[in-house]
């Protein structure tokens, strides 16, 4: 069940990511009044695990307070606090949920509970109005911070290119937060670096605490030399019926330990991502952003190992098994300046 408000709960500014399951209990959406309407959206926990958001949130709305002595937002703000359950245990989500950034409206997946949750989100902030919409996320692999969009739209590239001149083009998976939002408003997903990293949280705040102060959001071009533009091309999974380890151990599929160190590196072809048991072919599963298989036109075996067949660029590759299991070992890019629009 979806929690509303329309003022803080008491002490939850005091309250930790892991904290907020025993004050809230449930997924929460917050409004809080400001000098301009209508209100900046922000989502934080969509991942338990993924903490920056809210504390990020917390340290703006405190330091509002003590400064103050109220809130006194120069716009209005609305908090949807995701997956308090498995931020309690430290996770992603727990056993049996499913991953609350692909239930928005327009998933593929199976009905569940939290598709109706996310739902009436979007319904609710549909007839209060919106500004905009942040999505604010942590990475678990080594990655610069790097902004998201569905859309190639003036406003959108504006609204991204506030937070930094790297920007991610995606239209898959589908059923995350910021694609939901894009039919409302512009939107955007943030990537703030690793867990607990303090320059992740300031530049999630500054970035949250800029929208805020943003009187409307422009609708003219972005400046080619202000932004550094990719497309997602295709998701990489590791198939079910393949075993993966970094170590050396016996497994189907022993990866490259330094993997994720190649984030936003322009690898060549015939890169080698590890090497793989006769008999499994290349043992990934690699879909376009049409849902086509594309693993073959990006890898090949030779030797044994597992290598690119042309050359990508990747992103959000991990280390992180239980991550890999659950979502995807990482995504391959390409270069997209060209498709910067000219036109307001």
């Amino acid at each position: 069940m979806l929690q509303e408000f329309d003022h803080l709960p008491e002490g939850i500014l005091e309250a930790k990511s892991h904290e907020l399951d025993r004050l809230l209990g449930a997924p929460t959406l917050i409004h809080l009044p400001g000098a301009r309407e209508p209100a900046l959206f922000v989502s934080v926990l969509m991942h338990g695990n993924e903490t920056v958001g809210w504390e990020a949130i917390r340290a703006l709305l405190r330091e509002r307070l003590e400064r103050f002595g109220e809130l006194r937002l120069p716009r209005a703000l609305s908090i949807f606090i995701g997956n308090v359950s498995a931020a309690a245990s430290g996770v992603r989500r727990l056993p049996g949920q499913p991953d609350y950034n692909r239930v928005w409206p327009g998933t593929d997946r199976a009905h569940t509970p939290e598709q109706d949750l996310m739902a009436e989100v979007v319904r609710i902030m549909a007839e209060r109005g919106l500004f905009a919409s942040l999505d604010i996320h942590n990475n678990t692999g080594s990655n610069p911070h790097y902004a998201c969009v569905n859309r190639i739209d003036n406003r959108f590239l504006n609204l991204a290119n506030l937070f930094g001149r790297i920007v991610v083009y995606f239209t898959r998976p589908v059923g995350v937060q910021s694609l939901a939002m894009a039919e409302l408003c512009p939107s955007v997903t943030v990537e703030c670096g690793k867990v607990g990293e303090q320059q992740g949280i300031e530049h999630a705040r500054g970035f949250i605490e800029a929208a805020l102060h943003l009187a409307r959001i422009s609708p003219h071009p972005v400046a080619p030399q202000d932004i550094d533009l990719f497309h997602t091309v295709a998701q990489v999974k590791i198939r079910e019926d393949v075993g993966f380890g970094f170590s050396p151990e016996e497994a189907d599929l022993q990866l490259n330990p330094a993997l994720e160190h190649l984030n936003f590196c322009e690898l060549p072809r015939g890169m080698a991502f590890g090497r793989i048991a006769p008999g499994l072919g290349i043992g990934l599963d690699v879909r376009d952003e049409h849902g086509r298989d594309v693993g073959e036109r990006y890898f090949h075996v030779e030797d044994h190992e597992l290598r690119l067949r042309q050359p990508v660029m990747p992103s959000m590759l991990t280390s992180n098994q239980v991550v890999i299991r659950q979502d995807c070992l990482g995504y391959l890019m390409e270069r997209y300046s060209d498709h910067l629009p000219t036109q307001d």
